[in-house]
């Protein structure tokens, strides 16, 4: 079972997430402002909090930099706030996710789901032989199983989008042409590869990104090639 820690000086509204996620199987843990979340936090074993922005003592911003000192715990900020600099602001405090109330309960559910997986698969991926594991940020490649994960959901890809993924980000941070691709994946000389690569990175990033027309992940050089940024 999993532990949730549902942060919200609305008590109606801890109560109302508590409900929906019992029905899901987590045990709830609640807090009312920052400085109970913090004490929750560090008494037990929590494996995802749900977090409000605005709460007396301890405002959401705080609670998740003080979390983010020494761990790893998945983040949901939870706000009435809806605009963009709110937003940003709480992702960039360490929150892994972003709701805005009213919010819709499957979504809630949803978006707590895919932040267990996630959590979950990258757990398991630290306890084994890492040294065919390739990650970036919440992309991980396990060249063992052949599995591509983003943000703990599995991707499917062809075995060539496999091959480069998996090269770049092998690499990650350096820079590649498109001959150095073609040459490294299909083990030949590159001879009019310009489309082949740029279709195949078109197509990788429908599956990776979130954003494909905004890339968090597989980024073009413009006039050098493509790369997978190096995300800590």
């Amino acid at each position: 079972m999993y532990n949730i820690l549902v942060c919200d000086d609305d008590k109606e509204i801890a109560e109302a997430i508590e409900i929906y996620l019992t029905k899901e199987g987590y045990k709830i843990y609640k807090a009312y402002n920052g400085k109970e979340a913090l004490d929750l936090i560090e008494k037990n074993e929590i494996h995802l909090v749900i977090l409000d922005i605005m709460m007396p003592k301890m405002n959401g911003i705080e609670v998740a930099n003080k979390v983010r000192q020494d761990k790893g715990v998945p983040i949901i900020m939870l706000s009435a706030k809806s605009e963009d600099y709110d937003k940003i602001k709480g992702l960039n405090s360490g929150a892994d996710d972003y709701i805005t109330k009213p919010f819709n309960p499957l979504e809630l559910i949803a978006r707590v789901n895919s932040q267990i997986r996630r959590y979950t698969y990258l757990g398991s991926m630290k306890k084994k032989d890492e040294k065919n594991i390739y990650k970036t940020g919440d992309l991980v490649i396990n060249d063992d199983t052949k599995e591509v994960m983003v943000e703990g959901e599995k991707i499917k890809l062809t075995p060539t989008e496999y091959n480069i993924l998996k090269y770049l980000t092998k690499n990650k941070g350096r820079v590649f042409s498109i001959e150095q691709i073609y040459e490294n994946v299909w083990e030949d000389e590159a001879y009019g590869a310009e489309n082949i690569i740029a279709v195949h990175i078109r197509h990788i990033r429908e599956k990776i990104e979130i954003n494909p027309k905004e890339p968090k992940y597989l980024k073009v050089i413009w006039g050098i090639g493509y790369k997978i940024e190096n995300i800590e």
